[in-house]
């Protein structure tokens, strides 16, 4: 086409005749260009995949899934993997979603979409029970004594660290829940061990196996959380006692048969 229109324009315009000449050899540039590039793509053409070599790529293609949940795989040779295999990720936004669309190395296509995360939430989370267990246990126990309690249940915080008084008191803070009272507790009619103990006058460890036995009810938060006796069922076990004492006592007595 360039030819073309060099061929019908007046020689005596050279103005238009000079540009018409600069497009034709810019067209050819371009063209010698394109063809120089088809023809390395055909020198770079990889050869057909021989029996062998194809049965080995599909055997791998079958253990790639074996290979990628391995607990000793690490996140390095998984990425190693990712770049194998995949050639670009395009990603764009949409509404409350992010729509993702991979493109494999020879041709296939993966259309994935996720949910964005909502606004102020991020990936470190603290679990929902840890909360719940600290919520429980701040009724009971101090900062300190709640964090050596819920280290030895084997929690740990949104980025894998053990607990501390002031990791605690961090959570505390951001969910709402009450610092500990001393005279909040009693308050609500909530013993501890060591004061039934002294109310009973028998040692701390009677008091458990007493709690063991079920003779005296008492209850935890979770396992190693301090015992919790309620003061009514104190006094209902001081209850029974003194009936058991007084049928004792009765039934011991010997009785006189008078004639």
């Amino acid at each position: 086409r360039a030819q073309r229109q060099y061929d019908a324009v007046d020689p005596t315009n050279r103005l238009v005749a000079g540009t018409l000449e600069r497009r034709w050899n810019d067209a050819m540039k371009a063209h010698s260009e394109l063809e120089e590039e088809v023809a390395q793509l055909a020198r770079e053409r990889p050869s057909p995949l021989s029996v062998e070599t194809r049965k080995e790529l599909l055997a791998l293609a079958n253990n790639l899934p074996r290979l990628w949940d391995h607990p000793q795989s690490p996140h390095e040779f998984k990425k190693r993997i990712l770049r194998t295999v995949l050639k670009e990720i395009i990603v764009s936004s949409e509404d409350d979603s992010v729509r993702l669309v991979l493109h494999w190395h020879g041709g296939d296509h993966t259309e994935l979409r996720l949910k964005k995360t909502p606004t102020g939430q991020h990936r470190y989370v603290t679990s929902s029970d840890t909360i719940e267990l600290i919520r429980s246990l701040a009724r009971l126990q101090s900062d300190a004594r709640i964090a050596a309690t819920i280290n030895r249940l084997g929690h740990r915080t949104a980025h894998g660290q053990t607990w501390t008084a002031m990791r605690v008191c961090g959570t505390r803070s951001r969910h709402d829940i009450a610092v500990y009272s001393e005279g909040e507790r009693r308050a609500r009619g909530d013993l501890n061990v060591d004061e039934v103990a002294a109310a009973l006058k028998v040692t701390p460890t009677t008091v458990l196996r007493l709690i063991q036995q079920r003779a005296l009810a008492a209850k935890q938060a979770c396992r190693n959380a301090p015992w919790v006796i309620r003061k009514t069922d104190l006094d209902h076990y001081l209850a029974a006692k003194a009936e058991i004492n007084t049928a004792t006592r009765i039934s011991s007595q010997t009785s006189l048969d008078l004639q």
